[in-house]
């Protein structure tokens, strides 16, 4: 099966210039988790996940209408031919821990997206879908939990260093004072 079978073909993008704000109503209004990001020439230059939204918000403190898209997207954007295999997307997916593959023609220029929700929804449908096994093989890939320490030296997609995650051990009480007596 290809990846044109199923992916979405009326795929919503947002552009550089547009701010988080703009990249939030696409998620929202077309129920998704991202908005893939093109140039002023319809070519794919990143992508923006609802997460980098959220942690943008975080750690900027701004709100979503003063912080461009292109401040916080991932611009080197893992996607894949309309014409490439499934093995191929799931593939790609598991390399790169990824949900979702924009699918671009040979110009550079988003078609589609295509989902791993597409293929379990496809899979569900039709007992001659791809094997359970290589669906299940790839969200283990994609959801592999990360080391505490992993995720302490992580830097964000834009080149900003995570936020140190904060212990969640309470905090050592004071020794009491004791008063002088006298």
């Amino acid at each position: 099966m290809k990846v044109t079978d199923l992916m979405t073909h009326d795929v919503r993008a947002c552009t550089i210039h547009d701010s988080l704000n703009a990249a939030a109503r696409i998620m929202w209004d077309h129920d998704c988790g991202c908005a893939p990001v093109v140039d002023e020439h319809g070519k794919l230059a990143g992508i923006v996940t609802d997460r980098d939204i959220c942690m943008a918000a975080y750690t900027q403190g701004l709100p979503l209408e003063a912080i461009p898209v292109e401040r916080v997207m991932s611009p080197r954007v893992i996607s894949c031919a309309r014409g490439d295999e499934l093995d191929t997307a799931h593939r790609l997916m598991r390399t790169h821990e990824i949900h979702r593959l924009p699918v671009a023609d040979s110009r550079g220029r988003l078609v589609g997206i295509l989902s791993l929700s597409d293929v379990v929804n496809h899979s569900c449908a039709d007992s001659a879908a791809p094997d359970a096994v290589e669906i299940a093989a790839t969200i283990s890939a994609i959801r592999r939990r990360r080391k505490p320490a992993e995720l302490a030296a992580s830097v964000s997609s834009n080149g900003d260093v995570a936020p140190a995650r904060e212990s969640t051990k309470a905090p050592k009480k004071a020794p009491a004072r004791r008063r002088k007596q006298g």
